[in-house]
């Protein structure tokens, strides 16, 4: 319970000095650059806060605003939403900030970083959306419509992570999160990465939105393996795809981050709805943030219906977020 104390006491901080970055006008921003090893280095206050060839660029609060937050997720808030008041902007971006100096948000130029916030904000609209049958504003609208998963069935705690990831008495590990996380060694793997203890508390996912979109991107920039590329390497362009990857027709490509996060659950099996409909998401935040549709690219660079998947259902179990 300390350490999560700590945890909310550290966010909080950065939080009330996130609002306040916030609120100054971006010209006001305080740049700092050395050279080490002959590349440049930077820092950019409290987003961007320590030494990355990354904090050279502009930071995501630079390229994506809170209007822009709104528009994506304009229907959160509404009656049919199961998480009103949870999600907001400042709790995005004080996550991301956690991770643009490793390029989240900031590699490459400003089409690029447009580009990557909108394509993990796809998958985030996508996992969380209430949309389907709504009448009202489009389905695509309701992204962050819920925080956890609804009448969960089971308490996902599986006994073959037991010396590593063992059950806490009386908790469940059912989805939660902007890319919810389900079982208990997930929510292990998890919980280590970002240096939160949520194997003990699992519930901390659906109580902190900065949190619960740490946890995201914690898994858009980390490999589900080792030897495998994170979602954020393959969209990027940081990875380099070997012969067997090509063969397996995957690639520096949107569809290929469906695969290293879904792997057979979205890919591999020909134009499903839960592919299709993260497609749609990144297709239409495109267009809500000006970048257009078509800088996503060839369909084929979209899918993922014909893709070999990196970590097939049958292969051996690992510590994943799917």
């Amino acid at each position: 319970m300390a350490d999560f104390s700590k945890t909310i006491a550290l966010i909080l901080i950065l939080a009330l000095a996130a609002n306040l970055a916030l609120m100054a006008d971006a010209d006001d921003k305080e740049i700092r650059v050395r050279k080490k090893k002959g590349e440049k280095e930077c820092i950019q206050g409290w987003e961007c806060s320590w030494w990355s060839k990354y904090c050279c660029n502009e930071t995501i609060s630079d390229v994506f605003a809170v209007y822009q937050f709104e528009d994506l997720f304009s229907k959160r808030n509404t009656p049919v939403a199961h998480a009103i008041g949870f999600w907001d902007y400042h709790s995005f971006i004080l996550a991301a900030a956690m991770y643009e100096p490793l390029g989240f948000g900031t590699t490459g130029g400003k089409l690029m970083q447009m580009k990557e916030v909108a394509a993990f904000l796809a998958h985030v609209g996508a996992k969380t959306s209430c949309g389907d049958g709504v009448l009202t504003g489009g389905p695509l609208s309701y992204g962050l419509c819920f925080n956890r998963e609804m009448s969960p069935m089971q308490d996902y705690c599986d006994d073959f992570y037991k010396y590593l990831y063992p059950c806490a008495p009386g908790a469940s590990y059912y989805g939660r999160g902007a890319l919810p996380i389900y079982w208990n060694y997930n929510y292990g793997a998890c919980g280590d990465g970002i240096k939160v203890d949520l194997l003990h508390h699992p519930e901390y996912l659906e109580q902190n939105a900065t949190i619960a979109f740490q946890a995201a991107i914690w898994r858009w920039m980390t490999p589900v393996k080792k030897n495998q590329p994170s979602a954020h390497d393959i969209f990027v362009g940081n990875w380099k795809p070997t012969k067997n990857d090509t063969l397996a027709k995957r690639g520096n490509t949107f569809g290929t981050t469906m695969n290293v996060l879904y792997g057979e659950y979205t890919c591999g099996q020909g134009d499903i709805n839960p592919m299709s409909t993260i497609i749609s998401h990144y297709l239409y935040y495109l267009d809500l943030l000006g970048v257009g549709r078509e800088q996503a690219g060839p369909h084929d660079e979209l899918t993922c219906a014909e893709q070999e998947a990196f970590n097939p259902a049958s292969s051996p179990k690992t510590a994943t977020a799917s």
